[in-house]
Order: C-alpha cells, then structure tokens, then sequence
C-alpha cells in the first residue's frame, strides 16, 4: 500500500508562528492532519530598531523546533516555510535564515524560509480564505490582518499596507487601555494607508476577513464559549455587531481581554490596534460597496501554502 503524501505549511509573521499538515489524497485533496499556531512576537521593536530581537529570534526557534518535532512524528516530506512583514523589514535576517535553515533540514534537505512579498503574502492569503465559498459569492476581497501588515486582494488586484496590530500599538497606542489620542492618531494612520487601497472596494460583493485578530472578533461576536474553529469558519457576521464588539474591545485593558476564553492571552496587548484596522476598513468598505456583512474565514495564507506545494 502507497504511503500518502504529507505536506506542512509554516507562516511565520509577526506576531505568530503557524504550521498546518496536510495529507493529499490519491485525487489530490487535502485532508487536514493538525493546525497549530504560537504566539512568538518576532517583530518586536523591528518597526523601531529595524532588526529582529535576539529573544524574538529564539521564541521562533523553540516554537519551530517544536513544530519540526510534530512534522517528522508525521511523516512530513515535503515543506515550505514563508516568512513575512518582520522579516522583510528587519537588517539581521540572515540570522533568522541560518536558524530556519538548520531545523527546516531535518524535514527536508536544504529548506530554509522564504521571504515573500507582500503581493504573493496576498494571493496565498486569497487561494486559502476563498477555498470554501461559491463562485456565486464573489467578486471577493480578502483582508489578511497580521501583526506588521495587512494585505487585501481581489481578482483585480492587491495591495500590501504597512499597517498591523502589532505595528500599531508599537507605533501609537502603548497605554493599556489606549487613550483616546492615541486611538485617533492610529486612526488617521490607517485611513491615511487606506486611501490607496480604495479602489480594490469597487464591485466587491464579498468581504473575507483573515488571520488571529478576524477570527478572535468573530468568536467574540457569536459570544462562543470557547474558541470553536467549526464556528468560526466562514461565518457571516454584521457590520453593526462586530463594530460593537471592537469598541467594547479598545476601552478594556489587556488583562481584562485575557478574561475571555477565546482571547489568546498573546494577543490581548495588541487586539485593540487590529479593531481599529477593522473599523476602518469596515467603514471604507460600507462606503465603496455598502455592504451590511462580513465573513470570517479561517482558512487562510497556510493553506494557501500547503496548496502551493502541489
């Protein structure tokens, strides 16, 4: 009997660091084996410093190490590992690449992580989050909200900003709970970045939000138990509602956010800067295509990667 192929993606991006497994079946699908992620801050202080901190380096590379460890315990042979906003931007990136390359070649020889751009971070993110809805639901658009950027991406066109929750709350909202003067300086930032992503709005019937801070306000919203991703996926929520969740969200401090059973507790200092991203584009979004919705996908750029490898 043929062993089956099993394949790993890994995204590494600024605030976390994922890995799916994925097996292929004899028809080429995919069938999920195990979806992970860790919270590793990598870019901590590279927006400042413009280099990688040599305890973020190290965070990554015992979460990595862990994950090379599940990979093998599988029966993985086949890899890609991308990384992306706080590795672009950071001077010492050779040392994160020496690191990827030392354990990635365990599972198979010579891979390192790839450092991609932020239009192939975006046609990942896409292939991945409209996986599972009907052509009849698109023209989409697909926001990818991570920690040092967020991409946007429609059959038209993409864009990637340099705007990221991490990012923002590095840059502007560092008191817990922001003030209001800080929330409105972030604020004018991302309408600022927005203003050149504008016309992808046009003829959009479908807005899919992507990655931790999209999935965290979705389960938030639905006032989930506990973190369910079955609930998660592809759920349609109202504009109205998730912006009441998002305002609920800012006024809190961190240690309240991390009272939440869905909250992962690493992503409770910097959520508040994400739900002004989300409030922005939500508010363009209202304006280009009057939309009343948005779904929530939790699928995203991994299996896009995964997908790629095929």
């Amino acid at each position: 009997m043929t062993t089956p192929l099993r394949v790993a993606g890994v995204d590494c991006g600024t605030n976390s660091i994922r890995l799916l497994i994925s097996e292929v079946a004899p028809d080429g699908s995919l069938r999920e084996i195990t979806r992970t992620n860790t919270i590793v801050r990598l870019g901590q202080g590279v927006d400042e410093t413009g280099r990688l901190h040599p305890d973020a380096i190290e965070r990554t590379r015992v979460a990595l190490a862990d994950y090379v460890h599940d990979m093998l315990d599988a029966g993985v042979t086949r890899v890609r590992m991308v990384a992306t906003s706080a590795t672009r931007d950071a001077a010492n990136k050779e040392d994160f690449f020496g690191m990827t390359r030392a354990l990635l070649g365990h599972v198979e020889l010579g891979k390192h992580a790839d450092v991609i751009s932020g239009e192939e971070e975006a046609a990942l993110s896409y292939a991945g989050a409209t996986a599972d809805l009907g052509a009849d639901k698109g023209p989409f658009c697909v926001i990818d909200l991570g920690g040092g950027s967020t991409e946007f991406v429609t059959p038209s066109g993409a864009a990637s900003t340099q705007m990221g929750c991490v990012r923002l709350t590095e840059r502007f909202m560092r008191s817990d709970p922001p003030t209001a003067e800080e929330t409105d300086r972030a604020r004018a930032y991302v309408r600022d970045t927005l203003d050149g992503v504008a016309p992808l709005f046009e003829n959009v019937r479908t807005f899919v939000g992507c990655a931790g801070t999209f999935t965290t306000l979705s389960a938030l919203t639905q006032n989930l138990p506990s973190y369910d991703p079955a609930r998660i996926h592809l759920s349609q929520l109202l504009v109205d509602d998730l912006l009441a969740t998002t305002t609920t969200l800012r006024a809190q401090t961190a240690e309240q956010r991390r009272e939440s059973p869905v909250m992962h507790p690493g992503r409770a200092d910097v959520i508040a800067a994400g739900a002004v991203v989300v409030e922005e584009v939500l508010a363009l979004a209202r304006e280009r295509a009057g939309i009343d919705s948005i779904v929530v996908s939790e699928k995203d750029i991994l299996d896009g990667i995964v997908t790629s490898l095929l």
